[in-house]
């Protein structure tokens, strides 16, 4: 949040060695910015920046990169000790031109009139306090990384453009004009070279940004003069928002302006990297240190859009999650493209709660590794996760639970003493666990019936589960599945060995409850399953197998 205050860190000696040395992608690029500052006046603050285009609803992607920002800044200030000032800053290029109407906008039609204006003077379709759709967009962004308690600064493009923030690179962008065209048009086509200019002015008559070649740039007297849409030429200052840059050169001469020390993006603006560093560089600044990150795909491998709204939308993720599943993701492999969509969800609840558990038994350089550190600032807080979350959702489709009263009398029962009170991390997980399963799951479950191989195999499972005590713990009933299944060929696995030396147990035993007694593909172990879910019950949901119930 603007002008908050940062988290105190835990500066011991040996935590700081430790970090200088760490192998975590974080700290690996703070060190890079530790050297780029060595001969710098300490005093002046580290510039982390973050871009964001609000042509569209904020989507996980642009959380990302305040994420994994934070997370570089956090592991910056640990290896200096915290001795040198930190700022980041939060930039929306809002003055843009609406090139194209979002799909996933309420009333479309509306937009129509306004495209190519600044998105500043774009109506909101939304409705509601904000004066324009940039506003509306702005706001959502801002509400989100607000409630992760980021520590951060919010910039309008359009407010700096407009104030005179950047009227002194504005000036110098006209003196070094033909070198930002020497940088510029080796990268365009024939057809794009002819008309290009790094300027673009807004159309005193109509308001839009304007694509159109400079017939004078007058650096002395701080104008340009081009062609309105009318044919009539006009003179304009290229200060106090008259006109903007264009996207590549608007970003060399942000880095020049602000001093920017580090900035991440997409792969999709690798291509360019080189064109913005050398605008930087003919503008007098230096450029930033970089990390160039995988794009996000949704579930046909496609990249996720802003316009086209698929994906994952932030509200989205967090309607099914807790947001340190969704920080866990960011975190983990970002060179790496990664699928973007519903069922990457539980996966990520149950690898934080992982991580975060095991993390005070770690040794100092592997907690530094450790996803949860970083998400956290380094305040781990204690977890205690009787239940994981894919239990819950097992537990849910086997019960066809519908509230929460429901699952927490399987939890009580399993784990005595934990009830929604002292475990309201837990009583979170079982409302996502329905929400997920009803939204996600239940749509999609397709019972099938036990062949005479399973169904043999599910008689005698039910006889070794009568022979258990009703307590029962998760090992020994695994055991007694496990012995059901070493005994039929199906599913023996050869490369596997069991504890008297014959051959293991093949997964398709497991594939083969799942899907008759689930309607699943995939559940957890089934030893912990039953045991949470009761052994009383599962004999039941065999029962309803045999009889086909469950298929009907």
């Amino acid at each position: 949040m603007t002008d908050q205050s940062l988290p105190p860190l835990d500066l011991s000696q040996d935590l700081v060695e430790a970090a200088r040395a760490s192998k975590a992608w974080p700290f690996e690029e703070a060190r890079k910015l530790v050297k780029r500052i060595e001969k710098r006046d300490p005093g002046r603050p580290v510039l982390f920046e973050t871009g964001y285009g609000p042509s569209g609803l904020p989507h996980i992607g642009t959380f990302g990169e305040v994420a994994r920002t934070t997370m570089v800044r956090t592991a910056f200030r640990l290896i200096t000790e915290d001795k040198i000032p930190t700022r980041l800053l939060c930039f929306s290029d809002d003055m843009d031109g609406m090139r194209k109407i979002p799909e996933n906008v309420p009333d479309r039609a509306m937009l129509e009139p306004h495209l190519h204006k600044p998105l500043t003077s774009v109506p909101n379709p939304f409705g509601g306090d904000y004066d324009s759709f940039a506003a509306h967009n702005n706001a959502m962004l801002r509400r989100f990384l607000d409630t992760f308690g980021f520590n951060y600064e919010f910039a309008s493009a359009t407010e700096y453009y407009k104030s005179g923030k950047f009227d002194a690179i504005l000036m110098k962008a006209l003196e070094k004009y033909q070198a930002i065209m020497d940088v510029m048009l080796p990268t365009l086509g024939a057809e794009r070279q002819a008309t290009y200019s790094p300027f673009l002015p807004i159309s005193p008559t109509s308001g839009r940004v304007l694509y159109v070649p400079m017939k004078d740039v007058d650096a002395k007297n701080g104008t340009i003069t081009f062609a309105d849409e009318d044919g009539t030429d006009i003179t304009l200052p290229v200060t106090g928002g008259n006109v903007k840059l264009q996207w590549k050169p608007d970003f060399g001469a942000r880095w020049a302006a602000l001093d920017v020390d580090f900035e991440m993006f997409g792969k999709d603006h690798g291509p360019n990297m080189a064109v913005y560093d050398r605008i930087c560089q003919v503008l007098g600044g230096r450029p930033p240190e970089h990390y160039v990150y995988e794009l996000f795909l949704d579930e046909n491998g496609e990249k996720i859009s802003k316009s086209k709204g698929n994906g994952l939308t932030i509200d989205e993720w967090l309607t099914y999650a807790p947001t340190e599943s969704l920080s866990l993701y960011m975190f983990q492999k970002p060179r790496t493209a990664k699928k973007l969509y519903f069922d990457v969800i539980p996966k990520a609840v149950d690898e934080y709660y992982t991580f975060a558990q095991k993390y005070p038994s770690m040794p100092l350089d592997q907690q530094l590794g450790n996803p949860a550190w970083h998400i956290h600032s380094g305040k781990v807080p204690a977890i205690d996760l009787p239940v994981p979350f894919s239990m819950l959702l097992n537990l849910v489709s086997a019960s066809n639970a519908e509230n929460k009263d429901v699952l927490w009398a399987f939890i009580s029962r399993y784990a005595p003493g934990v009830t929604p009170e002292n475990h309201p991390e837990l009583d979170a997980l079982v409302g996502y666990a329905i929400r997920y399963f009803d939204d996600f799951v239940k749509p999609t479950k397709s019972f099938r019936a036990p062949d005479e191989v399973e169904r043999a195999a599910l008689e005698q499972l039910d006889a070794q589960l009568a022979a258990l005590p009703a307590d029962a713990d998760g090992a020994m009933i695994q055991d007694a599945a496990l012995d059901v299944a070493r005994a039929i060929e199906r599913y023996q696995d050869h490369n596997k060995k069991s504890p008297d030396g014959g051959p293991g147990v093949s997964v398709a035993w497991f594939q083969a409850l799942y899907q008759v007694l689930l309607g699943q593909e995939r559940g957890p172990r089934f030893g912990s399953f039953v045991a949470l879910y009761g052994i009383k019950e599962t004999r039941a949901l065999i029962e309803k197998a045999l009889k086909g119930e469950l298929t009907a």
